[in-house]
């Protein structure tokens, strides 16, 4: 029996296979026991069993798990949790864009790829890249608002990001700064008969006013 290792939502995995055609998502809800990925139509048409396999949206039930070896892939399970949820799962929430919820697994994981390489696309680009997406349940506008809703969180969440490096920079900065001065002489106060209070203010810090 072969066994193929990959990493599967930031771990390293192993799996054995008798037939390496064997499609991973038989490996994803089999031996590694998750259940995102959904068996839909077996043949890559419906989208409801994708994954990322290097941050591309991969069918797993046309993709053999020999395929999948030393390759990176990140199931639903992997884009967050249910206390810090990814920015595309909380605007599916938001929007509640969901009837049944089957087609949910292709539909977020499309999302998340498609917004990784177009931040802000317009509808027209998120018509395209959920195309091959089906939803039999009809819940296709609310699916294109939570999109548009995910493209705004994860902007805001850019934004936040880089205003607390901007933050952090000064602090950096002043101790890099620190770091390169000069040391205060150590004076012995039996040697230098100063008071106290006159030693305390030769061995403070320099004022930066």
């Amino acid at each position: 029996m072969a066994r193929y290792t990959f990493r599967l939502n930031g771990r390293s995995v192993t799996v054995d296979a008798w037939d390496p055609a064997q499609p991973l998502l038989y490996a994803l809800r089999g031996p590694l026991a998750l259940h995102g990925p959904k068996f839909g139509c077996g043949l890559g048409q419906c989208g409801a069993c994708t994954v990322l396999v290097d941050r591309t949206a991969t069918r797993s039930c046309t993709l053999p798990v020999s395929h999948a070896a030393s390759r990176d892939i990140t199931t639903l399970e992997g884009l967050g949790t249910p206390a810090a949820l990814h920015p595309v799962q909380q605007a599916f929430i938001d929007c509640q864009a969901a009837q049944c919820g089957y087609c949910l697994n292709g539909m977020i994981v499309s999302t998340v790829a498609l917004l990784r390489r177009i931040p802000r696309p317009t509808p027209a680009q998120v018509r395209a890249a959920l195309a091959h997406n089906l939803c039999r349940c009809g819940a296709h506008l609310e699916i294109l608002q939570a999109v548009q809703r995910a493209a705004a969180l994860m902007a805001e969440r850019a934004a936040d990001e880089r205003a607390v490096e901007r933050t952090a920079e000064p602090d950096i900065e002043r101790a890099a700064e620190a770091a390169t001065e000069p040391a205060l002489p150590v004076v012995e106060p039996a040697r230098a008969l100063l008071t106290e209070d006159t030693a305390a203010r030769c061995h403070a810090a320099p004022s930066r006013a």
